[in-house]
């Protein structure tokens, strides 16, 4: 390139009106891609790199991607023409999620060891029945199936069993015994338990039975410890200094920085606290990026967690039930029964929109999943998402009637009662006792609210 101002030999200098330059300014491309089949310009980097096995130079290729509705990802790809070796690995090249995310599946039948499975080199996995663990960072992060996790376990432990038989030969021992078992883990003889525990939120498990709730596979959503915060090299929040006066935020707009959680270019956050008749206060965050013109909004509770929790039961009936408001929050599961479908915690966030708005943020998230729509995917699956697709148009377009349930274990949720402060005849709202479980999800079984201030201050 040549520099600023520089002029080629044998040419007159050209002056450039100043109004013309950002007219001929082209746009940056984007350095991660959508995955597309059909992209021809999306070609993986190669870069001619040494070979750890044979000492000799191999070809590492490298594909900057971003896989639709899950994240941006890194694959490597290594081989060795001279001796054979090969190895793929998978980053994670997006930011580190606000949770920690714990996949326990229960691996009963063999097509269970074909789910695919994203591990990020945080993430934990653990076999309990065999008190086996992978601890983080140990291993690359990887973009495999559950059969494969396994595979790359019992080849990690074989690598060094020459040099063990030769110096400790009893551990070589223990060792193959335990290959053994792992072995027959890959046929399912008797069903056991898988385990990935990511602080960064960043790995997943497929379900194949989507958009039907999958019974063996349970997702948890949790606060990092301070450990694993300094394990992630992010720093703890410092508690906000006391102001001697509150401020009246209600009237107010408040604005701060961020990047766009689509194509990470910085991005403005708008946060309105509001108050939402007959129930409380909310905070409403927007942000709208001005790069790719992508729009978000989440919607936190601005109060405590509610004594108990609540179920809210609503029966559709018509069109114009869609457009009452909705705020769902983070802690809140849906069900829809007439389509045997449950979205979970976490899922989707906090939102405030409507009935409408938030059915058909349901069915994009579901219809639109690369993991069951891909080229991997069997026709019975694809079937039963269309057939899910077509229900939920019918409810869309007031054919179909159904009940859409809401169940909040926080009691920050809610559906708007037209009738109110009468009883609404379409809804039922039941208030419930927590139970051990759900208290574990939200944090309460370890939060000690009584008598705290008496004893010694804990050191860190």
């Amino acid at each position: 390139m040549a520099a600023s101002g520089a002029v080629e030999p044998g040419r007159p200098a050209a002056t450039a009106a100043p109004s013309a330059a950002p007219a001929q300014a082209r746009a940056p491309e984007r350095l991660f891609r959508p995955i597309s089949a059909e992209d021809e310009e999306q070609q993986p980097t190669e870069i001619e790199s040494l070979c750890m096995n044979c000492y000799r130079n191999g070809m590492t290729r490298l594909l900057l991607t971003k896989i639709p509705f899950f994240r941006e990802v890194i694959v490597s790809s290594f081989s060795c023409e001279h001796c054979g070796w090969n190895n793929t690995e998978i980053q994670s090249a997006g930011r580190i999620q606000d949770q920690g995310v714990r996949y326990t599946l229960t691996v009963g039948a063999q097509e269970d060891m074909n789910r695919q499975v994203v591990k990020t080199d945080s993430a934990t996995t653990r076999i309990p029945e065999l008190d086996f663990e992978i601890p983080a960072f140990s291993q690359k992060g990887a973009l495999t199936t559950v059969e494969g996790l396994i595979s790359r376990a019992i080849s990690g432990l074989e690598q060094d069993q020459p040099a063990r038989r030769a110096n400790e030969e009893p551990v070589a021992e223990r060792i193959d015994e335990f290959i053994v078992k792992l072995k027959d883990l890959k046929q399912v003889a008797s069903p056991f338990t898988l385990i990935i525990d990511d602080p960064s939120g960043n790995s997943f498990v497929e379900n194949p039975h989507a958009p039907q709730k999958d019974l063996a596979l349970i997702i948890t959503h949790y606060n990092r410890t301070l450990q694993q915060e300094e394990m992630l090299g992010l720093q703890a929040e410092a508690a906000p200094e006391e102001k001697p006066e509150e401020e009246d935020l209600r009237n107010e707009v408040l604005q701060f920085n961020t990047n766009c959680p689509e194509c990470n270019a910085p991005a403005q956050t708008n946060m309105k606290l509001v108050q939402i008749p007959h129930f409380k206060e909310v905070i409403i965050m927007a942000t709208n990026c001005e790069n790719c013109g992508h729009r978000t909004n989440e919607v936190k509770s601005g109060g405590a967690i509610e004594p108990l929790g609540t179920r809210i039961s609503f029966h559709i009936t018509d069109l114009s039930d869609l457009t009452r408001d909705v705020l769902k929050s983070e802690t809140c599961s849906v069900e829809i029964p007439e389509l045997e479908f449950e979205l979970g915690m976490a899922v989707l966030g906090g939102k405030f929109t409507t009935l409408e708005g938030l059915l058909k943020d349901i069915q994009e998230l579901v219809t639109k999943n690369p993991f069951t729509l891909g080229d991997s995917s069997n026709p019975g699956q694809m079937e039963k998402l269309q057939e899910f697709s077509q229900k939920l148009d019918q409810i869309l377009q007031g054919n179909m009637k159904a009940h859409f349930i809401m169940n909040d274990p926080a009691g920050n949720s809610y559906l708007q009662n037209v009738y109110a402060p009468e009883d609404d005849p379409q809804m039922k709202v039941e208030h419930y006792k927590r139970t051990f479980d759900q208290n574990e999800e939200l944090g309460l079984n370890d939060m000690k609210t009584e008598g705290y201030d008496t004893g010694p201050a804990p050191q860190r």
